[in-house]
């Protein structure tokens, strides 16, 4: 059962303990230092599985937690060198799949990978990422997208843009909601951030993007793709 695994720990000897004990039950690992990173590599990459620590500098665990659960159903393990009940409670209440307390062994981890891998049905012949609206296939795994079975080369916030339609077609997404879930902590993302990122999306994935047939915009509300595509 090989996985995407992004490990998010700050503590560069710990990272590499764990990367190390991971990539021994043949998962690909990526290591990041901090809470931005975290969100950014989770955005463009899609791991299968995040470790994450809570105490990360830039950005809390907790609030990486929190973003990624809203945008993803990817797997996640708290480690966190708070132990009390109420911090568990609030790991699980913001989204985390499991939790940990430090000091923590690696091959306990592995092991609650492990078993987070396949409650998750993740590695498993049936285990995709895939949206598919009409013509407009959004292969999250694979990062890819195709429209009428032709690939198209997004940037990551385009994709970003588009999977958070594509998950629930016919919604109306704020330019809010989009800054919020596809953003998150960036500095300086204003609305004509949005509006500037769904024109270069347009231009890549409709015939006529002055008469978009996929991202319609609502005016004075948002976006939504169209469900009837």
């Amino acid at each position: 059962m090989s996985a995407r695994i992004l490990v998010a720990e700050d503590d560069p000897k710990q990272a590499e303990l764990i990367r190390l004990y991971l990539e021994r039950d043949g998962h690909s690992v990526l290591t990041v230092p901090n809470g931005r990173l975290a969100l950014e590599q989770c955005r463009s990459r899609r791991p299968d599985l995040l470790v994450l620590d809570v105490m990360m500098p830039l950005v809390d665990g907790l609030d990486v937690c929190r973003i990624i659960r809203a945008e993803s159903t990817v797997a996640i393990l708290l480690v966190t060198a708070r132990s009390t009940e109420d911090d568990l409670l609030l790991g699980l209440d913001l989204g985390a799949d499991d939790y940990m307390t430090k000091p923590v062994s690696p091959r306990e981890l592995a092991a609650r990978v492990r078993a987070l891998l396949r409650r998750s049905g993740i590695g498993s012949p049936g285990h995709q990422q895939v949206l598919r609206v009409g013509d407009l296939v959004v292969d999250a795994g694979r990062f890819e997208v195709r429209v009428d079975g032709t690939v198209v080369v997004l940037t990551a916030k385009e994709f970003g843009i588009l999977e958070l339609l594509a998950g629930e077609p016919g919604r109306v997404f704020t330019r809010g909601e989009i800054i919020n879930r596809v953003f998150g902590f960036e500095r300086d993302v204003s609305e004509r951030t949005v509006d500037a990122h769904v024109v270069n999306l347009r231009r890549k994935i409709e015939s006529d993007p002055a008469e978009p047939r996929y991202v319609q915009t609502v005016y004075g509300r948002g976006y939504r793709l169209n469900e009837s595509a």
